[in-house]
This record gives structure tokens, C-alpha cells and sequence, in this order.
């Protein structure tokens, strides 16, 4: 690792952050939220949990989504396009950790039911960061079982 990428990462590496219920109560809410909104068939309103930027990562079935443009279109495409459901979303076993005080980390799983009765289902690892307007998720890496 060279000294400059190591340097870089020290921000993100401040493992000795204490934890405050104030913002591990934030990022749950904004989780909560996506559910809400996606269940409620609120597609933006899902996305605002996003961090709104050509910065924003999303991984997903083997392809790298840069930017909240790109991660909405394959949202779209994916669940919103002609003859496509958006289904019923359940977050299950989240897991927060901060990592410093403007930083966390999310595991988690989700699990869709859908108007077939089919339930695709997998898991997912967010990297959330604080902004002043709140909690955005910054990364986030979904796999598909």
C-alpha cells in the first residue's frame, strides 16, 4: 500500500470511534425509510438515501454503477420498467457500525416478495457518511443469492 492511498484512508480506519445513539438512531431511520418508500413504490424517495453524486458507487451483479444517475437508471430498469414489480422489501440482521465520526459501516440482507410469490433475496455492505443535510449511503456493494 503506498503511503499516499494509506494516508488517505486513515479518516476511515479511526476504529477507536465511539459510537452515538444519536447516529446509529440516524442511519437506521434512513434505512427504515428506504423501506418505506420502496414498499410504497417511491422509487426517488428510496434513492434520497443516496448520497447525490457522480462520486456515489453501487455494485450489483458484477457491475459497477458510478454515480446517483446510474444507480437510480438501474433501479429503474430493474424494477420499474415495463412489466417489472418493485415487490415488497424487508431489510433483515442489520448490522451498523461507525467507524469514526462521520463514517459507518452497514451489513445487512434484503429479501423482496413479490407479486408472483417469488422472493429473490441477498445480502448488501453499505459505506454511509454524514453530511449536514444527514446520513447518506456512499457505497454500496448488493449480491443476490
Amino acid at each position: 500500500m503506498t503511503r499516499r492511498l494509506l494516508l488517505a484512508l486513515l479518516p476511515l480506519l479511526d476504529l477507536g470511534a465511539a459510537s452515538t445513539d444519536d447516529d446509529l438512531a440516524a442511519i437506521r431511520k434512513v434505512l427504515d425509510r428506504q423501506v418505506v418508500d420502496w414498499n410504497q413504490k417511491d422509487l426517488d424517495g428510496f434513492c434520497k438515501g443516496y448520497w447525490k453524486s457522480p462520486k456515489l458507487v453501487f455494485q450489483s451483479g458484477g457491475e459497477r454503477n458510478d454515480g446517483w444517475d446510474a444507480m437510480r437508471e438501474r433501479y429503474r430498469k430493474s424494477y420499474q420498467a415495463s412489466g417489472k414489480s418493485m415487490g415488497t422489501l424487508v431489510f433483515q440482521n442489520l448490522e451498523v457500525e461507525q467507524i469514526s465520526a462521520d463514517s459507518a459501516l452497514v451489513r445487512g440482507g434484503w429479501h423482496l416478495t413479490m407479486p408472483d410469490d417469488s422472493t429473490p433475496h441477498g445480502l448488501f455492505t453499505l459505506i454511509m457518511r454524514k453530511f449536514p443535510e444527514g446520513w447518506k449511503i456512499v457505497h454500496d456493494h448488493t449480491s443476490k443469492a
